[in-house]
């Protein structure tokens, strides 16, 4: 892709021409019953709303997340918060070299570094059971789609690596709980986290943009995940009945809340560890980035209607 500067680095008032990928797109009517089209516009950096009020009828069929459009426009104010305000816009070229791999956010984090942590932890796991499982799991092809894979969609961890990163994140807190709780099952513990999300690498699609595909649609990264541990456990002599049941448990029970999609509440200590350790990940993260990606000009941001309240912006420097 050519050498454009990040949106995130164009000031308020500031004329740009930049492409951006479109992540959100909706066909809206205004006061007047007119169509017109509501989008959000990204890159790596961020992303912002923008609409189109006019001359996009011939552009219909290509509105779509995922496609990359020329934008010459400036970011404007509106309610408190930054907008692109669109004034030219075109589809990209053919001969234009832009993927919209060079627009998906990605992990600040080294990807080989990464890597390599999960490789050595997996290692320390003694119970030959759970360590066959997981190597059997992991296979090349599906370790090399687990690394790339965001951990969701937009709330949390929302960028390539991000399942890995939320997942070593998780490995840390949980080898914390069972340095201070040793009666804790830190074998099982630690496959509860490797396994919880494997399904959102089936149920995510990411080439383009980060969209629910059918299986996540109809089924959803809980059933996948667990399904697909159940069969590999079956290929496994003799593994213990009992033991299947817990990493099956692990996987179900692991958003902690049937209004949140588990199937099950957790039943054991390990399982209610799990939904902590992953709550406390997730929302970290999610804060971090919600608190980032406000574009308001005063201390708090704006209702963020995931965590049901506003969040203060200011950092530790302003105390």
């Amino acid at each position: 892709m050519s050498n454009q500067i990040n949106l995130s680095e164009v000031s308020k008032g500031e004329k740009f021409e930049l492409f951006l990928l479109i992540r959100k797109v909706e066909f809206k009517q205004n006061k007047n019953n007119k169509t017109y089209v509501a989008l959000e516009l990204g890159d790596k950096s961020g992303s912002l709303p923008a609409n189109l009020w006019d001359n996009f009828s011939s552009f219909v069929n290509y509105l779509k997340i995922g496609e990359i459009l020329f934008i010459e426009g400036m970011i404007e104010d509106y309610q408190g918060q930054n907008q692109i305000k669109v004034e030219k816009f075109r589809l990209r070229k053919d001969s234009e070299n832009i993927s919209p791999q060079d627009f998906l956010p990605v992990s600040l984090r080294d990807a080989k570094i990464m890597k390599a942590e999960f490789s050595e932890r997996v290692e320390k796991i003694t119970n030959t059971f759970l360590l066959e499982l997981i190597k059997n799991i992991f296979t090349s092809e599906r370790f090399e789609k687990y690394t790339k894979a965001p951990a969701g969609k937009a709330w949390h961890h929302a960028y390539i690596g991000g399942l890995l990163e939320h997942t070593l994140e998780m490995v840390k807190l949980a080898d914390t709980i069972s340095d201070l709780h040793p009666d804790l099952d830190r074998d099982l513990l630690i496959t509860g986290v490797l396994l919880h999300d494997l399904g959102k690498t089936i149920e995510l699609s990411y080439e383009t943009a980060f969209e629910y595909n059918d299986y996540g649609r109809f089924l959803g990264h809980i059933y996948i995940g667990a399904s697909l541990v159940e069969e590999e456990i079956k290929k496994i002599p003799n593994f213990p009945e009992m033991l299947r049941l817990k990493i099956i448990h692990l996987i179900l029970a692991h958003q902690g809340k049937l209004e949140h999609a588990s199937p099950v509440t957790p039943k054991t200590v390990e399982a209610i560890a799990l939904y902590h350790i992953d709550e406390l990940s997730a929302k970290v993260n999610a804060y971090k980035n919600a608190i980032k990606s406000d574009t308001g000009m005063t201390k708090w941001t704006k209702y963020i209607h995931l965590a049901e309240t506003e969040l203060y912006k200011l950092s530790k420097d302003h105390n």
